[in-house]
């Protein structure tokens, strides 16, 4: 299997999951042209994808998703609620409606030899999920957009070889950032982002010994740093209640705005 990152930020969000035989994607949140180079870099094009699976309707997760969707056919998965606000939203244009195709949290299902198991995550969506990725005895997720985890979370996220995980902001920047109180306490509550202090208390929970690769992803502009949300995830992990040390397992942080590292496992 494969995991890249094309983008992965407040501003935009599309993620590369396949296998030799099986392409996909996870949200087209940038351009249509951004979203062909970053599939060009990595040896493939729009024709290629089998298919597209949508977390939710916000714009930094669906605004090239008419364009590729209608000039290659590429089928659309996301859940009930999703689909129908994504129906409201006329910037995506027109697109075919046999296109969208309806799936469930923890319901299982298959595109080719790739086995997709979507989990609920809290977040200011119509019917947001993340997802699970297994090939053969292989697996990964792509977990981002949730203001909070619980036991449900740390359930459906164990045994992963590669996850990309949420660490948008840290709270010190953002309480004394720009963005209005309202925005401030939407990203802080319960139904908005993982900060960085969060996304290391989760890994913590997660990790085990074949943990293969971690990759940090949805970070905000103007609330976090690389750098930061590196380290504090890594000091978590090393503070937390697992026996692991946050220097036991390869950590990297996705470009906001451009390919970030094949991940091969």
């Amino acid at each position: 299997m494969r995991l890249v990152s094309i983008a992965s930020g407040s501003s935009g969000n599309c993620i590369y999951i396949g296998s030799e035989s099986t392409h996909l994607l996870v949200d087209v949140g940038i351009s249509n042209k951004k979203t062909e180079a970053g599939l060009n870099q990595i040896g493939l094009t729009g024709r290629d994808i089998d298919g597209i699976l949508i977390t939710h309707e916000h714009s930094d997760h669906i605004q090239g998703l008419g364009v590729i969707s209608r000039k290659y056919g590429i089928p659309i998965y996301a859940t009930p609620g999703t689909i129908e606000a994504l129906k409201s939203i006329k910037t995506l244009g027109a697109v075919d409606e046999s296109l969208y195709h309806e799936i469930n949290a923890d319901g299982i299902f298959t595109i080719k030899d790739m086995e997709i198991n979507p989990m609920k995550i809290s977040h200011d969506a119509a019917q947001p999920v993340a997802y699970r990725f297994r090939n053969g005895d292989r697996n990964a997720a792509v977990a981002t957009d949730m203001g909070m985890f619980d036991d449900y979370t740390v359930s459906c996220l164990q045994g992963m070889d590669t996850i990309l995980l949420e660490a948008n902001h840290d709270v010190n920047m953002l309480q004394v950032g720009p963005y209005p109180y309202v925005l401030k306490q939407r990203i802080l509550g319960n139904r908005g982002h993982l900060s960085n202090e969060n996304s290391g208390r989760l890994l913590d929970r997660i990790l085990h010994d074949n943990m293969k690769t971690v990759i940090l992803g949805h970070l905000s502009r103007e609330n976090n740093m690389p750098e930061l949300a590196y380290e504090t995830v890594k000091l978590e992990v090393t503070m937390g209640g697992s026996p692991y040390d946050g220097n036991d397992f390869p950590i990297l942080v996705a470009q906001r705005d451009g390919v970030s590292h094949i991940i091969e496992f």
